[in-house]
């Protein structure tokens, strides 16, 4: 006899004295942390720290940490008091993946320490905060990236048609420990840790890219097979610039790291392959913005309305704004300067836009309901999900 194994079921929240609102509190709520976060450490990152941005970075990377503090403390009273919900997240094919953005939230907020926050906290501070979230951020990246394409291989029966730039967040977060790591190297001692640290990093950009090349080909295969995505969904297709600035930015920053970490030539060599990654990779960068810009606007005039999305346009443009920076400092080419000045410029609109509707929506009461993923449809009927259920 053949039968298909029915969808999930939206798990039971246990009645208690918990407010109502907490148990739509997913992991995406942290896209916001991050978006936050990256304005502090884009505008820090820029060529000359223009007048005006002087202390601006600082006040949106203590709005970031009050933001992550205030989402854990959250988080963590959902988990005890709505322990079918939390666990229904890992289950859930469509929130599983924003278990990556815990990670980045906890990195990106770790870095801008070292960057926006310092002056605020001064260096000693700055580092042990930066180890503390950077060393959380990776062990959870890491734990991410293994665990959800495992779910999404043995429980979350997914297929290619659903395939969505989403699936690329667990596994960009090992990609922004490899940028947040080498901030950290100078303060660690000369000789074995410095070494050890840099190259971890090293490690951690390979592997993070080499699964985002294994994915990435779904992503643009499904747009092609099968269209557009739904309206809501259009400001996704910005999360494939997070690995694509980040890579830039990581390797910049490793060569940064390198003189003093590493013997003189493989310190010049990442300096070299600095250039010649950064350059080409930002290239594309720069022509997947436009042809995710051309499907927003057409989402937008049939009718794209405020979601949870909406903050896709924040930290993977922040990050290409990073990397622009990054190539300006490495090259000495004023246009990579002036480029990174213009994305940041996209970066604040964008921000200011998901922001705005994020507390419009608090206000309003529509949100946090209205912010958490919806589930995902059932999987239609293959012979994979056929085959696993013929017993």
């Amino acid at each position: 006899m053949v039968t298909v194994a029915p969808a999930p079921s939206a798990p039971v929240a246990p009645a208690g004295p918990c407010p109502a609102r907490l148990q739509h509190l997913g992991p995406n709520w942290y896209a916001s942390v991050m978006g936050t976060a990256v304005i502090g450490s884009a505008g820090a990152a820029l060529p000359g720290h223009p007048e005006g941005l002087r202390t601006l970075p600082a006040g949106f990377w203590v709005l970031s940490l009050v933001a992550l503090v205030t989402l854990l403390a959250a988080r963590a009273l959902r988990r005890a008091r709505h322990r079918d919900w939390a666990r229904g997240d890992l289950l859930d094919p469509a929130a599983a993946p924003f278990y990556g953005c815990l990670a980045m939230a906890l990195l990106a907020v770790g870095g801008g320490a070292m960057t926006a926050g310092r002056p605020l906290l001064g260096t000693a501070a700055a580092v042990v905060l930066d180890a503390v979230l950077f060393t959380a951020g990776t062990v959870v990246g890491l734990a991410a990236a293994v665990a959800v394409p495992y779910l999404m291989a043995v429980r979350h029966r997914v297929e290619p048609s659903q395939a969505g730039p989403v699936w690329l967040l667990p596994l960009v977060a090992p990609m922004v420990s490899a940028a947040v790591g080498p901030l950290l190297v100078p303060h660690l001692p000369p000789g074995q840790p410095r070494a050890t640290l840099l190259l971890a990093c090293l490690a951690l950009f390979g592997l993070s890219l080499f699964a985002t090349l294994l994915m990435l080909p779904l992503v643009f295969a499904r747009l092609v097979a099968s269209g557009p995505p739904p309206l809501a969904l259009a400001p996704t297709l910005f999360l494939v610039l997070g690995p694509l600035g980040q890579s830039t930015t990581a390797v910049a920053l490793i060569a940064e790291a390198a003189p003093g970490a590493v013997p003189a030539p493989y310190a010049r060599g990442l300096e070299v392959f600095a250039v010649l990654y950064g350059v080409p990779v930002m290239g594309f960068a720069l022509l997947w913005l436009a042809f995710a810009t051309a499907h927003v606007v057409r989402a937008r005039r049939h009718g794209m309305g405020f979601s949870m999305t909406w903050w896709a346009f924040t930290f993977p443009v922040g990050t290409c704004v990073t990397g622009a920076a990054a190539l300006a400092r490495h090259t000495g080419l004023t246009a990579y300067g002036a480029l990174a000045a213009g994305l940041y410029a996209v970066l604040a609109a964008a921000w200011l836009a998901a922001a705005s509707g994020t507390v419009r929506g608090l206000l309003s009461g529509a949100l946090p309901a209205g912010l958490r993923p919806a589930p995902a449809a059932p999987a239609p009927v293959t012979g994979r999900t056929r085959s696993g259920a013929v017993r």
